[in-house]
Order: C-alpha cells, then sequence, then structure tokens
C-alpha cells in the first residue's frame, strides 16, 4: 500500500509545474468518461432531433457544433486538472500553425468550405446536383468532403471547396419541379392539329405531370423527313432517371395513341435517281 502511495505521489516536474502519477491516471480516466459521454451525448442528440423531424442539414450543423464545443470544453478541463496554463503552447501552437499554413492549405480550404455549406446551405442533404458531366445526390456534407451517389450507384467524396469553387448545378435548390422534353416526328401530310391533340391526351392522362403548370406542345420544325413537334411538361422530380421514366411513359403513350388514329411516325427516307444513259452506254 504504501508502494502504491509513493507511486502516485511520484512527480513530474515541467516548468514551474509539478505534475504527479496520480494525476496523470486521473487525467487518462477524465478523457475516457469525457469521450464516452460525447459519443453517448452525440447520438441521443441526434435521435432527439430524428424523432423531432428536425431538417437533416440543421441535424448536422448543431450536432457538429456540439462535439466541437465538448470537446473544446473536456481540453480546457483537462488542462486545468494537471494545472497546466494555456499559456504553456503558446510556442507549440506558434509552430502547430506555421506548419498548417505551409503544409495543410488545402485541408483548412476544405474544413472552411465544408461549415460554409452547412451554414449558408446552397448544397442540403437529398439534393440532386450536376457537376459537369456527373450528376447525383448529396447523402452528407462532412468537414473536408461530400458524400456523393452518383445516379448509377457509384458514392464519391468531392472535396468542399471545389462544389464552391466551380459550377454546380443544384436541380432542387428552390423546389423540384423540373421540365422535360419529347420530341416525335410525324410523316408529312399529317393533320398536325391531331397531333397536337394526341399529345396533349398523353401528358394529361399522365399522373405525374404536373397539370397546373400546363403541358404545352410546339410544333417545332419542319425536318427533312419529318414535321417536328415537342412536348414540354413539368414533373415533380429528384432524379435524371425519374426523368427518364416520364419521358418513356410518355413515349410508349404517344407511339400507341398515332396507331389506334393511324397516324405515322415518320423515319428517314432518301430518293435514289440512277441515270438510265450511264448503264445503255456501259453495254
Amino acid at each position: 500500500m504504501d508502494s502504491l502511495n509513493q507511486v502516485l505521489i511520484f512527480a513530474i516536474q515541467i516548468g514551474d509545474n509539478t505534475i504527479t502519477v496520480g494525476q496523470i491516471l486521473l487525467f487518462c480516466l477524465y478523457v475516457m468518461v469525457g469521450i464516452i459521454f460525447i459519443r453517448w451525448s452525440i447520438k441521443y442528440l441526434s435521435k432527439k432531433m430524428e424523432r423531432r423531424k428536425v431538417n437533416p442539414d440543421l441535424a448536422q450543423v448543431i450536432s457538429r457544433t456540439y462535439f466541437i464545443a465538448v470537446v473544446v470544453v473536456l481540453l480546457i478541463s483537462t488542462l486545468e486538472l494537471l494545472n497546466v496554463p494555456l499559456t504553456a503552447f503558446a510556442f507549440i501552437s506558434g509552430a502547430i500553425a506555421i506548419g498548417v499554413g505551409f503544409g495543410a492549405q488545402n485541408i483548412i480550404n476544405n474544413f472552411i468550405s465544408g461549415w460554409i455549406l452547412m451554414w449558408e446551405r446552397p448544397i442540403r442533404i437529398g439534393d440532386f446536383l450536376e457537376i459537369g458531366d456527373t450528376q447525383g445526390t448529396v447523402e452528407s456534407i462532412n468537414t473536408r468532403s461530400t458524400r456523393f451517389k452518383r445516379v448509377d450507384g457509384v458514392h464519391m467524396l468531392i472535396p468542399n471547396s471545389y462544389l464552391l469553387e466551380n459550377i454546380v448545378t443544384n436541380w432542387t435548390l428552390i423546389d423540384r419541379f423540373s421540365r422535360t422534353t419529347v420530341r416525335v416526328g410525324v410523316a408529312y401530310g399529317s393533320p398536325v392539329r391531331e397531333v397536337e391533340k394526341l399529345m396533349y391526351q398523353a401528358a394529361n392522362e399522365h399522373k405525374e405531370v404536373l397539370i397546373d403548370s400546363a403541358p404545352k406542345v410546339l410544333f417545332a420544325d419542319f425536318g427533312d423527313n419529318s414535321l417536328v413537334f415537342d412536348l414540354n411538361v413539368w414533373v415533380l422530380a429528384t432524379a435524371e432517371s425519374s426523368l427518364k421514366s416520364v419521358r418513356s411513359d410518355l413515349r410508349f403513350r404517344i407511339e400507341e395513341l398515332f396507331r389506334e388514329n393511324d397516324l405515322v411516325i415518320a423515319f428517314p427516307q432518301r430518293d435514289v435517281h440512277i441515270d438510265g444513259s450511264l448503264m445503255v452506254k456501259q453495254h
């Protein structure tokens, strides 16, 4: 027992401060309990916000802010437990700041960009984005990168700074209304008003086409082989796949209606003229 007490009161001199082995053990215990408490409290907070149906973006910001605040409090408390003043880390902090400034510019840039995305919310969890030739849905916005699920199911990690410094098309920034177009070419000589009527019928019959934002049939052009019509419709879409599905349904229905009413969907045609005089000369 005496030997244990001697070990616990064994002191380490650091500058003007004396730290005992007992304080170090107490420090380790304090940190372990603090980590367990932080994990438990964050899970509890997340479940409570989920039950109250708090917006996922706001919930993420609250959880992230709470985590940083509790870690700072834990760090300051442990230093006070060891009687170590914060000024003792002034030199180390300066050296770290210089090192970070030279070697971790991208990390800091992405970190700050992540907080900007979470606070300003130009991009939110669940938004459908178009980045260059890539389309997909935002799954989470983390401190350094954003997790992005492409329409083909592949997951991508995109640096936060890239989302702020480049052109990103957010299909669902204001609302989830999207316009899509189905183009149809009919043979010359077809009754154009009948074509217009049947295309309106196909649009009005589709349950996902918004009737409030009225569909519009446009006589687009006199093509080389057909009379070209465009059907513009608005749908409540969250991804390119849903727009493709709507366009496919409309094409199926238009083809069916045209067939029932003896309207021909045009296809490329060419007239070939044979010069018979050349064939006579060869013989």
